[in-house]
């Protein structure tokens, strides 16, 4: 065991000091400074190869001093100058134009094929790694000291006091900083780099329950869809070899006192990475005071929210563009092996570098991208599928027989009028609308049944499979027992939270907030989201009553006659997505006021909360309008003579084809057009914020790391992200009886949205701040609600929206050609009731009552419900049992890992010599039984 132990060690040794040569701190690899050292000879009377600033640029102040030989971890540190003397030390400037900067220190010239780090990441004396930069902007020739703070603005003059007590506590902290100041013709705007020196690091990575590596080992992370084409023997053009994958080890939680456990303790420079510590540093900005704390003044966020600072974000590793020579692809920086091997869109058919991804970004959007590519995987099957049962319709059109029967120039059914005669509305001919009955074939036939069940089917599969994945990926990125164990309470929580109390399952104090008046709050929150979809119901009737003023017209007409119900269809699904999209916006910035104000512990239950709300709202959203005319429209018309009204108009009836050729309109117009503006919104919308930003910020030319950082707008998370996918799922599997080709346009949308996804992530915005995450979250349940309310939707859509039922028993019954099932279906007008004798859509006799024929069908249909229904979810459910959430290889890897951690944190260290020792022994013992017994005269 301390043989395999110090094996691993060394190789860990290995691979650190080999990325180290790789990129050494100052942004240089060994090979480029030994060149640097051989040119810098004939080079250190040149100017520095930098562009030329347009402007003057200079540094404010330097908030840590001058570089002295003291130890690092005096830099920043509140006891290393007196807090009085903070204005005073704030105001001094640097003469930056006097510092002596040589060529080949500063501006080196890198050799290829290696490539150096961006300085710009690091602080000015090329050692301290910047974490963090906040940045606020000035106008011109406003200077805030003690004379001119009197004739200053009341708010300018607040936000000066707030920034000056808030770098205060953050010295307080412990964290380095570093300011440099750029001035344009109107605007002065100061960066301000934070960097957390080491013993910061270690005190909140215990604080914040970080892990730490124990031992590493192999990691032969494979997908199904690898395993499946090895096993096969068919060449996997999915594979790509991306560089510099990150190592897996056995983590424990980091313990300061025991440091000495860990691996790679000895070099503290790289221990954490940049996105662990960018965490760090997260947490010190938002829980420090700027203001008063009773009335909840802290943290950056409110800060960026009032205006006091412009900006706060980490720095990207660089530039994600590869550099013009050629270099070796181990010596690209992370970002831009994630723009070369994930966000290009020559790269749309490759695994994306999920280890890669969580190392850059952390692990909340790492498992987003994880779930999108295994959805987006899933869903191939089920296009393929669905492609194939939409074909059968397309090669089988002519030799339906319903259809041939109304297109027969031999049979002519004159219909009643489809609004009321004092209108001016016409009789028409059931063959008006013989392309339209066509066309309600190719996704009303006997292969919807069969797709149904398919769907259903691959839904709860797909939710199971992703389970075991989410759960590999949780264990993989430490994260199995995060929001149990390791979440922390909100900054935001803190801060307003009334009272402390003790932590019943860590023992420790946390602010407390009460939990009926929580429960008080949530329930005003979800009285305003009735109000809320009240008023979608109110635009659902305006879009009803909209399409029947727009048909009455077009029935009037003789040349629109035959097509009035597609256009007024089409027209109200537009103005019913202009409605959606814009009630989607304000109520979820009402949602996020309300989750705010109703005071979550964790980040987690915060995200959840807001996610119910939103989701519920959108579901209705979304999908009200298609409810309507999938189960509710020309149920309530009555017949000839006894017509219902809403409002004074006639109720609206399904074409003479059935509603379910409308509801595949309204579903493709919604589904596809939500997609088609969110991706011009993903693709347009980043571009005109960057472009407004930078012409607000004036910075034409922008020389180092944290200028251009600036330029790029603002990530606004994963949440629009996930409610998109969400609600595309909705439309896949609830209503997919009636659009068998809903999987395929959502897999070509997915594999844009991945791409559009990583280029914004990677190229168009600042870099987020590495979340934790278990898994999707709740999310995942709502996942599961819409797979189980799919199931009874397609029940229903197949038994009551569909002609499959009707037919079925009539060919039983009847006829087993479907002959003369046109005409079964339609039933005489009563007599007096309109000035002319003619048809409508129904199963009622001559005087209006329903027929025995009816009540047979509304009891198969029922029996089709219950028996459709309990099949499924039988099956699905024996799905679940079969299907183990925690794959067996990774139970072995948990229990590993909690024996390393156990032997790791324990007081003794004998432990791990024992356990060896009886291995052994035990060995021994094997050899000794499996040796021939001595004999007696020995």
């Amino acid at each position: 065991m301390a043989k395999s132990k110090k094996n691993w060690f060394s190789y860990y040794t290995f691979f650190r000091r080999s990325r180290k040569n790789k990129s050494s701190p100052t942004g240089k690899s060994e090979t480029a400074k030994a060149a640097e050292e051989q040119l810098s000879l004939n080079t250190s009377d040149k100017t520095p190869a930098t562009m030329p600033r347009l402007g003057h640029y200079s540094e404010k102040y330097e908030l840590n001093g001058p570089q002295t030989s003291k130890s690092k971890d005096t830099y920043g540190s509140f006891n290393a100058r007196d807090d009085d003397d903070d204005s005073e030390f704030i105001i001094q400037r640097d003469q930056l134009n006097e510092v002596d900067r040589s060529p080949s220190s500063e501006h080196g010239i890198i050799m290829a094929p290696t490539l150096a780090d961006d300085k710009g990441t690091y602080f000015r004396d090329g050692k301290r790694k910047i974490d963090f930069v906040l940045v606020y902007e000035e106008p011109i020739g406003e200077v805030f000291n003690t004379q001119a703070a009197q004739k200053a603005s009341k708010k300018a003059y607040k936000h000066e006091a707030w920034r000056k007590k808030f770098m205060s506590n953050l010295r307080k902290a412990g964290l380095d900083m570093e300011e440099e100041v750029v001035e344009s013709e109107k605007k002065t705007i100061h960066f301000v780099k934070l960097s957390a020196p080491w013993t910061v690091l270690i005190n909140y990575a215990e604080e914040l329950c970080m892990r730490a590596p124990l031992q590493a080992h192999p990691n032969p992370s494979v997908n199904w869809s690898e395993q499946l084409l090895r096993t096969f023997r068919i060449p996997n053009a999915m594979y790509e070899d991306v560089p510099n994958k990150p190592l897996d080890y056995y983590t424990c939680a980091f313990k300061k006192s025991k440091l000495d456990k860990f691996l790679g303790v000895d070099n503290q420079d790289e221990y954490f990475t940049s996105t662990q510590r960018a965490r760090i540093v997260y947490e010190i900005l938002e829980t420090a005071v700027y203001g008063k704390r009773r009335r909840a003044q802290i943290g950056i966020d409110r800060l960026v929210e009032e205006g006091v600072y412009n900006a706060a974000f980490p720095l990207h590793d660089g530039l994600y563009q590869k550099p013009p020579h050629y270099v070796v692809p181990e010596s690209l920086n992370n970002r831009q092996i994630l723009y070369e091997y994930w966000a290009r869109w020559g790269k749309w058919h490759k695994y994306q570098p999920l280890d890669h991804i969580r190392e850059y970004f952390g692990e909340k959007i790492g498992i987003y991208f994880a779930w999108l590519g295994f959805y987006t995987g899933w869903l191939l099957p089920a296009a393929i599928v669905g492609l194939i049962v939409f074909m059968y319709g397309v090669f089988t059109i002519n030799f339906d027989p319903v259809s041939n029967e109304v297109c027969s120039p031999n049979v002519s059914y004159k219909m009643c009028p489809r609004c009321d005669e004092k209108y001016g509305c016409a009789y028409w001919y059931l063959s008006d609308i013989c392309l339209y009955s066509k066309l309600t074939y190719l996704f009303d036939h006997p292969g919807t049944v069969f797709y149904a069940i398919f769907v259903s089917f691959w839904a709860v599969t797909f939710l199971e499979y992703w389970k075991r994945k989410s759960a590999s990926l949780a264990h993989h990125w430490d994260c199995m027992d995060f929001e149990e164990e390791e979440e922390r309470p909100r900054p935001e929580f803190a801060a307003k939270a009334p009272s402390v109390e003790r932590n019943p399952i860590t023992g420790v104090k946390e602010p407390f907030f009460p939990t009926p008046l929580r429960y008080k709050r949530m329930a005003a929150g979800i009285g305003a989201l009735f109000l809320m979809l009240a008023l979608i119901i109110i635009f659902i009737v305006a879009v009803i009553i909209y399409r029947v003023l727009v048909s009455i017209p077009l029935f009037q007409s003789k040349t629109f006659r035959g097509v009035a119900s597609p256009i007024a269809s089409s027209t109200g699904a537009c103005v019913n997505l202009i409605f959606i999209m814009a009630l989607g916006r304000v109520y979820e910035t009402l949602a996020l006021r309300l989750t705010q104000w109703e005071m979550h512990r964790t980040q987690t239950d915060f995200e959840n909360n807001l996610t119910f709300k939103v989701f519920i709202f959108q579901f209705v959203n979304f999908y009200s309008s298609i409810f309507y005319i999938a189960f509710f429209k020309g149920r309530f018309v009555g017949y000839p003579g006894h017509y219902q009204h809403l409002l004074g108009l006639r109720n609206e009836d399904c074409n003479g084809s059935g509603c379910l050729s409308e509801l595949a309109q309204q579903l493709a117009i919604i589904m596809v057009g939500k997609q088609i503006i969110n991706n011009a919104q993903e693709i347009l919308v980043p571009k005109l914020k960057a472009w407004w930003h930078k012409k607000k910020t004036k910075m034409e030319v922008r020389t180092t790391r944290w200028e251009e950082d600036y330029q790029l707008i603002e990530n606004e998370g994963l949440f629009q992200e996930y409610l998109e996918m969400v609600l595309q799922f909705g439309f896949i599997t609830i209503f997919v009886a009636a659009f068998p080709l809903a999987p395929l346009f959502a897999l070509l949308n997915n594999w844009v949205e991945i791409r559009l996804d990583a280029q914004k992530f990677v190229c168009e915005t600042r870099r987020t701040v590495a979340e934790r995450a278990q898994n999707i979250g709740v999310w995942f349940t709502i996942l599961q609600f819409v797979a189980h309310l799919a199931v009874i939707s397609n029940a229903f859509l197949i038994a009551f929206t569909s002609e499959f039922l009707p037919k079925l028993v009539y060919m039983y019954e009847f006829n087993w050609n479907l002959e003369g099932y046109v005409n079964f279906t339609l039933a005489l007008a009563p007599n007096g009731t309109l000035a002319q004798e003619c048809r409508y859509q129904d199963f009622r006799d001559s005087e209006g009552n329903h027929t025995m024929f009816y009540w047979h069908l509304l009891a198969v249909r029922l029996g089709f419900v219950i028996i459709f229904e309990h099949l499924v979810l039988t099956v699905c459910r024996m799905i679940d049992i079969m299907v183990p959430d925690i794959p067996k290889t990774l139970e072995v890897k948990i229990k590993r890992e909690r024996y390393l951690a156990k032997q790791a944190l324990a007081d003794s260290e004998t432990i791990m010599k024992v356990a060896q020792r009886r291995d052994d022994e035990d060995d021994d013992d094997d050899a000794g039984a499996l040796s021939p017994p001595p004999d007696d005269d020995d």
